[in-house]
């Protein structure tokens, strides 16, 4: 922990020409900071995901200021205007939906355009979804690799996934909803069954859970519960620890490749012959 410089204050100030980069809350509106309050009433004006959004948040503190839409579609073409703005003498805000901006969310193009022509930008720190799920896991956090949305497609998020069985630090994921289910089916197949993980689902919200198992359980937990398909999930993943997952791994992204080129049957028996992966759970994995 960095200690705040003996009377500064706590820095509630704003500083003219500057980025604020603030975080807030994942669900509970009591995690928004004293710092980010003061810091979001400051400020000139505010750039939101969702002005809609942000809106609610700031009329719940009773924060009045303009927003500025500042999404994925846009930001590239915004951000030149917004560093202008910050020429002039105004000092910015940027806020995501819920949580850390830039993780997982826009923002990266703004903060390097505003690093690029020369003004500061300052992080207000305070609730991120993977770093809460990560510190209520009780899976190995000292070493952590945090990758965001799997892709949508099926086939897209196997070969991420198998770009990533072999890692050894414990891996974080986003999720939502709508693809909680099989993106659970995927890592079955990649990683194996036996797998410890945590599924941290609505946190900080009415309906928190934290469910921990191997990947086969919580796939059979998460099927057997419409109520357990329904919120935000953060999936964290212990990494690869012995020479049983190294082989799978392999043998997984050896299979993918050699089912181009022959029947599922024969690519999954000489992928286990290369590997020394269980043949059936080459072959099992693509069945599914």
């Amino acid at each position: 922990m960095i200690p705040a410089e003996e009377g500064d204050g706590g820095m509630a100030a704003v500083k003219s020409g500057t980025l604020y980069v603030v975080a807030t809350p994942i669900g509970n509106l009591s995690d928004l900071s004293a710092r980010a309050k003061e810091v979001l009433t400051a400020v000139s004006a505010i750039c939101a995901e969702d002005t809609r959004h942000t809106k609610t948040l700031l009329q719940a503190f009773g924060i009045d200021k303009p927003l500025i839409a500042l999404h994925e579609h846009n930001e590239g073409d915004i951000a030149w205007k917004l560093v202008e703005r910050l020429k002039t003498g105004d000092s910015l805000a940027l806020v995501s939906d819920a949580g850390t901006p830039l993780v997982s969310d826009p923002g990266y193009r703004l903060v390097r355009e505003v690093r690029a022509a020369g003004f500061a930008v300052s992080p207000v720190p305070g609730a991120c979804a993977a770093i809460a799920a990560l510190s209520v896991a009780g899976i190995p956090s000292d070493r952590f690799c945090f990758e965001g949305f799997l892709p949508a497609k099926s086939s897209a998020r196997r070969e991420r996934l198998q770009n990533l069985a072999r890692e050894a630090r414990t891996l974080v994921f986003y999720e939502s909803s709508h693809r909680i289910d099989e993106s659970l089916v995927d890592l079955v197949a990649i990683f194996g069954a036996d797998r410890e993980a945590v599924i941290a689902r609505e946190l900080t919200k009415l309906f928190e859970t934290v469910l921990g198992d191997t990947l086969g359980s919580l796939l059979e937990k998460v099927q057997a519960d419409e109520n357990q398909r329904k919120g935000e999930f953060v999936i964290v993943v212990r990494g690869c620890e012995d020479d049983t997952g190294v082989a799978l791994a392999e043998g997984q992204r050896l299979y993918a490749k050699l089912v181009e080129h022959m029947k599922p049957s024969q690519a999954a028996k000489l992928a286990a012959e290369l590997s020394g992966a269980p043949r059936k759970s080459l072959y099992g994995g693509e069945a599914s």
